[in-house]
Formats: C-alpha cells, structure tokens, sequence
C-alpha cells in the first residue's frame, strides 16, 4: 500500500474536527473530584479475548513483546482461508487471517546439537489474528502503574475497563482493532502483512467516531474519547512522512475533554481519560509550537498521582505556553527600547522556570531518582549507529514513567536553554550570540542534559534486561499482560520525543548524532513505531536555525508590518519591499530544505511546525 493513504481517507481523517468546535458553543470547566470509580480486576473477561496460548499448549513466546520460542524453526505465516467476520454496523466485512504456527520435524533432526531443548508446539495450531493482535497491542502498549510507588502514571490503562463491557461501540472497537494490527504487522510480518487490514479498521473507526460526535448519546461516553486517543496513535504507530493527522486527532481529543464537562471526572477511567488527553496536549503544544488550551481547568485534584505527576505536567504546560509566546514575539515585534524591555523579561522567565525545575528535581523522592549502574567503552571501530549503549555512563532508573520524568523534563531544560539564546540574539542582532556569555552557561545546560537523556536510553530500550551478567536487574514497568522483561513498543514510544529533541541540539556531537538516529530508527524498525523513522530523518540544528527563523520573520515585517505580501507595489519603495520580501521567501524556503536530509521524506506541514513557521 502506498503512502499517505488517498484523498478519501484524508478527508474522512478530518470529518469530525470542524464539527467539533461548532457543536458545543457552552464551555465546560471540569471540577475536582474525589469520587472514583473501579475499573475492575484482571484478568479480562469477554467480549475481547486475550489468549494467554498456555491452553493451547503453547506458551507465551509467540509474539514480540513476549520472549522467543526457542525453536528457530517455528515458522509464521499468513494462511489465506478467506475467512471473513462482519464488522460494524453497516455490515462490511474485512478479510480476517489466522496464524498457522508450524514446527517441521525436519528441520529438527537437522538442528545442531548444541541447540537448546525444543519446546513442545502443536503441528498445526490456527488462532483468530484479532486474539493475537489484541494480546500482542496490550502487551506492548498497556502500562499499569505500580502499587508500590503511587506517584507513577500508566498508559491506556483506561482500555481494561472499557474492553470488559459486554458491549463495545463501533467507534472503540475499530480503533482499537486498527493499533491491533498496526503493532502486530510493525512487529511480527514483512512489514506489510496486515497493513491492509489495519487501515480498514482505521478507516471504520473514522466514520464511527463521526457518527458519534453527532449522536448525543454516544458523544460524552468514555468510549467515544478513548477512540480518538487511539486513532492518534494509530498515526505515531504508521505515520511514514509527517506528524498532521496526529496533531488533528489530539485537537479533537481536546476540544471533546472541554464538551464533556466536569462529569467526567467522577469515575476512575473518566479521570484516566482525561489525565492522557492532558498528557497529549502538553506534547502536542511542546511540539507544534500552539499554546496550550486554557478554557480547560487542567489541574483538578487527583488523589492518585499526588503532587510529583501533576508538578511535573505543570513544568510542561508552563514551558510550552513560554515557547508560544516567545514565538509570537520574536517573530512581530521591532526593535524599540519597549519591546526590549519586553524581551529581556521573557528571558528572566525562563531564567526563573528554569531554577524551579532544577529545584524540584533536587527533592524528588529516593525512589524517583537514577543511578549509574555500567559504562560503555569507547571502539573506534564499532558502528555506533547500530549501538545499544553509547559510550560513557548507562544509568538504571526505577521504572518506565521514572526515566519519561526525567527525560522530558531535560528536554524542557533544553527548549527553555533555546528561548533564552533566541531573545538574546534578537537583543544583540546583528552581533554573533554565540560570543556572549548566556550562550556560554546554557551550553554548559544542554550538554550536560544532552549526556544524562543517553544515558538513559540504554534502560529504556531494554539493555539491562539483555545483560543477564550484571548484578543489578533493572526494576520493570508493569505491562497489562505478556512479560515485562522484552523490548516494548511502548518504551520506544516514550523515548521518541527526547531522542529527537537531543538529535535537533546544535551542541551534539557527530558521533552523538550518528547514534542518537540509529536509536530512532531502532524504535521505527524494531519496536514498530514508524513515527521515529519519519523523525530520524529531521536535519535541524536548534537553536541556530530558529534564530534565522526569527530574523527573518522579524524582517518581512519591517518591510511589510501586519501583511505577509503587498497587494500592489504603486511608487518604487513598495517595489524595493516587494523584492526584498521574495529574497526572504527564498531564504525561508532554503531553510526549510536544510532541516530535511532527504527531500521527501518529511512532508512540509512538518517541517513548518518544527521550524514554526
């Protein structure tokens, strides 16, 4: 299949986002609640089955996300029986295909000696590919947070509850089936074994949801909300080219947390669901460059996660709202002794959010804190794009959300380092910045962030779990089902937005680089999330290339304030300003082909919203 997906799906994509901001004039405040409802115990219960394989006589091994079946010979592959199941209201029906696992007595006569005892596999054993994908998603995706320590945060642990109804709604059902087969075909096939059938869910799971946007009955259900959040990252799981169709699912998230108004909360996957729509905003402003929504009272009361969870999505929301306004103004206002007093109070804001992370960090708990475990030497000889660990420190951390803290609160050490030397060189300009002496501390910020966040991606992309010689073992993350102790989906979906934002740093080193790519494309290719493949192949340099983003804005508005581009040039100095403007466009446009590696590979919605233009 090629890809983007053709126009029709395009525009079913963004069918119910216009509809959404027209169909509740009324905003709603959520308001905080202690009232908490039970999302049930395990294990699950029907509708959705999730084989544990052990009543079939074969164990957990079958899938990625689970250990290996020690048998090399085992085989996996398609069986075309033509199996179809009725889907949807409507009727349709997809082809569904069961997976024959086979083990040929052949090939295990032939098998070296010294190979490991065979576990026992039926000849011919065929399950439903939907029992497969779902046990393969929830294991890879589902985090459960641990009893032990109560400030940790889960992940879609809002779909337990929700898959034991006894009834699920369309909407939910194909967006939950469309990741299904997304994260089994990324893993376990050729790359394209059920992409067909994923984007038939995908594309149900659009038409539903637009269906239950308009039905008033189906629009504040837990259900409704719960597939959208899927259908975003559906697009982080298969997105080849650009980050658009994912940016519009979380708007539409957003403005649906603001419809459903403070009922939500009463229950504990409504506070759930509303806490990951949370989530996703933060990173959707951090990474677009939008201001957060604030008609939303974001920060209820919630008993759960105590101070240490909402603090740190404090220090995001706050840090995102910063790097919106410095946007704004940087790129609109001249220079006068005004707007420099202006920007110099920008900079003391980013100066004072800066120390009141440092600070918290400094009082996290003993549990929330890293250690150094192991150290990597350096081998001139070895290709580090291929590498587990980078050289110097590997760092253990006491679970999954811990290292996700950690990091991203780096990295927004990192983006405000960035605002601070973006107002100063619009202080100084024309003068270097990198001569001055705040360039000089916030290099030492980003070079010692850039080293602790490789540090880190050793642990969270499984390298303990790989090192059976160390004396230490690794505190695992709680995964609805399947064992914890494998490579996740999950894991590489977290370590994404950190990774990229030490990839696009001026202050990286080229062998840094070279690695810190080869970990992305790890996560694309080997983790199934192709997100991180379209991302690896940004060529940015921050902040050096926003400081001529931000010039070169500021002089398209010297020579035309308020306007992008004259309507008509009558005397000679509008005809000056109209020549000067198109040199800036040109400049704009090599820009924007410097932040690629490749022309293509990254759509240019993209790249604008990176370059934030």
């Amino acid at each position: 299949m090629t890809d983007p997906p053709d126009k029709a799906l395009s525009r079913q994509r963004q069918k119910y986002r216009p509809w959404l901001s027209s169909a509740f004039p009324f905003r709603h405040h959520p308001a905080s609640s202690n009232c908490r409802g039970d999302a049930g115990n395990f294990p699950f219960s029907p509708p959705h089955r999730f084989p544990t394989f052990t009543a079939h006589g074969v164990r957990r091994q079958a899938l990625p996300g689970l250990p290996n079946v020690q048998n090399p010979k085992n085989q996996v592959r398609r069986d075309e029986a033509g199996l179809n199941k009725a889907r949807g209201a409507s009727g349709a029906t997809i082809a569904a295909v069961s997976t024959v696992v086979e083990t040929s007595d052949a090939h295990s006569s032939s098998s070296s000696p010294t190979s490991p005892p065979r576990e026992t596999v039926p000849s011919v054993l065929q399950l439903p590919l939907e029992d497969l994908a779902s046990c393969h998603f929830i294991s890879n995706y589902v985090l459960i947070p641990r009893q032990a320590l109560a400030t940790t945060r889960g992940f879609l642990e809002f779909l337990v509850p929700l898959l034991k109804k006894q009834t699920l709604t369309p909407s939910f059902k194909h967006a939950f089936d469309a990741c299904s087969l997304a994260s089994l075909n990324n893993r376990v096939g050729c790359g394209n074994d059920f992409e067909k059938q994923a984007l038939g869910c995908y594309t149900k799971a659009l038409a539903a949801t637009f269906g239950a946007l308009r039905d008033p009955n189906l629009v504040k259900r837990d259900e409704t909300l719960a597939a959208i959040l899927l259908l975003g990252l559906f697009e982080s799981i298969t997105s080849r080219k650009g980050m658009y169709a994912w940016s519009s699912h979380i708007e539409g998230a957003i403005e649906l947390v603001n419809a459903r108004g403070p009922d939500q909360l009463k229950t504990k996957t409504g506070m759930d669901l509303f806490i990951a729509v949370r989530v996703q905003m933060i990173i959707h402003s951090l990474s677009t460059g939008k201001a957060p929504n604030l008609d939303i009272n974001w920060w209820v009361d919630d008993p759960v996660s105590l101070d240490v969870s909402s603090d740190f999505q404090k220090f995001s929301s706050r840090t995102a709202l910063l790097k919106n306004e410095v946007n704004q103004q940087l790129g609109a206002l001249t220079r006068t002794a005004t707007n420099t007093r202006l920007i110099k109070e920008l900079m003391q804001k980013c100066y004072a959010l800066d120390k009141e992370m440092v600070d918290w960090l400094q009082e996290l708990p003993e549990g929330l804190r890293w250690t150094t475990e192991a150290w990597e030497d350096y081998n001139p000889k070895r290709d580090y794009s291929k590498a587990d660990a980078f050289p110097g420190r590997i760092d253990l951390y006491g679970d999954l959300w811990v290292a996700n803290l950690w990091n991203v609160t780096r990295c927004l050490r990192i983006v405000l380092a960035s605002l601070t030397i973006r107002l100063k060189a619009w202080i100084i300009s024309p003068a270097d910045y990198r001569t001055t002496p705040e360039y000089a501390t916030v290099s030492g910020i980003c070079v010692e962030a850039i080293a602790d966040i490789i540090a880190s991606v050793p642990y969270q992309l499984g390298w303990f779990c790989k090192r059976k010689d160390l004396s230490v073992r690794a505190q695992l993350s709680g995964y609805a089902c399947g064992e914890d102790d494998t490579e996740k989906s999950l894991a590489g979906f977290f370590a994404i937005w950190p990774l990229v934002c030490v990839q696009n740093q001026d202050y990286l080193t080229d062998l840094q680089r070279i690695w810190v790519k080869g970990r992305l494309k790890c996560i694309g290719n080997q983790l199934g999330v192709r997100y991180a493949n379209m991302l690896s192949q940004l060529n940015l340099r921050m902040p050096s290339m926003l400081i001529t983003r931000d010039r070169l804005k500021s002089n398209a508005q010297i020579v035309f304030p308020g306007a992008e581009e004259p309507k008509s040039v009558p005397n000679e100095g509008h005809q000056r300003g109209a020549a000067y403007l198109k040199v800036i466009h040109s400049q704009t446009e090599q820009l924007k082909r410097r932040a690629v590696e490749k022309p293509g590979k990254v759509d240019d919605w993209t790249v604008k919203t990176w370059l934030q233009l």
